[in-house]
């Protein structure tokens, strides 16, 4: 079994063959997907395809991209949201200085409102983080020395002083397809040291699909080339690394059940 840790079900390229999507990810052995919302305005779709579907949960936040356009966004209305059953992490949020779609300051403050809201309700926060890692690490370090929460670094494309930041600190480190591709070397050599009982894996779907379907809408039935290319890549069996991937997802999303 596998689990695609990290997908937007609700995104055009997907959302559009839903019924598709799902039949081809379950005929790939993916027996858990975690549906990711971005935006207030559609948590309510999340939530519903996670009631819907077996094996389908969701989270709820605001992506740093939507900070601006979310600046009443509480921890108390996460909090509030985060109590349906279907509801099982926080986010994703985080900080992204690659694009700077929303102001800076506006982002840090979102950022620390999930944080809080991960502490109080116990569910992982899910963390995007691009071209921001000194004040990423620097709020999860400070936010830490206030009281546990736990959570992961979804995507995972930083360095790796940031990996052991982030291992330090209890979080999880999630990889996606990118991976996979020619180019990304230095993520490779990370994803060799990353402990095995704290990796990931995910597609980001319908982004960044994998070698061998690079160009293509990526889907969640891709997590298996990314969990078979990591295999290889450590030197492990496939069945090891989907089994321990599948434990560790379990573990830190402790309110998903396996036959939920």
């Amino acid at each position: 079994m596998f689990v695609d840790s990290h997908c937007h079900l609700n995104y055009k390229g997907l959302v559009e063959q839903e019924r598709e999507v799902l039949e081809r990810a379950r005929a790939a052995g993916v027996g858990a997907m975690l549906n990711i919302s971005t935006r207030e305005s559609e948590w309510d779709a999340v939530i519903g395809l996670a009631e819907r579907e077996q094996g389908v949960w969701s989270s709820i936040g605001i992506h740093p991209h939507e900070a601006d356009q979310h600046g009443d966004i509480t921890s108390e209305k996460l909090i509030e949201k985060s109590q349906n059953p279907r509801v099982v992490g926080i986010g994703e949020t985080g900080l992204d200085y690659y694009y700077d779609y929303s102001d800076r300051d506006q982002q840090k403050a979102c950022f620390r409102q999930h944080i809080i809201a991960a502490r109080e309700t116990g569910l992982p926060i899910i963390v995007h983080t691009r071209d921001a890692e000194e004040d990423t690490a620097q709020i999860l370090r400070e936010e830490m020395e206030r009281g546990a929460y736990p959570g992961v670094i979804h995507c995972f494309t930083a360095s790796a002083d940031f990996a052991r930041i982030a291992l330090d600190l209890g979080l999880y480190i999630s990889l996606s397809g990118i991976v996979t591709f020619k180019n990304a070397k230095d993520l490779q050599e990370i994803a060799k040291t990353i402990p095995e009982n704290r990796l990931l894996i995910e597609t980001d779907s319908p982004f960044l699909a994998p070698v061998p379907h690079r160009g293509k809408t990526c889907e969640p039935a891709f997590v298996s080339n990314t969990a078979q290319f990591l295999a290889d890549l450590k030197s492990v069996s496939i069945k090891q690394l989907a089994e321990q991937s599948t434990e560790n997802f379990f573990n830190l999303f402790g309110k998903a059940t396996r036959d939920g």
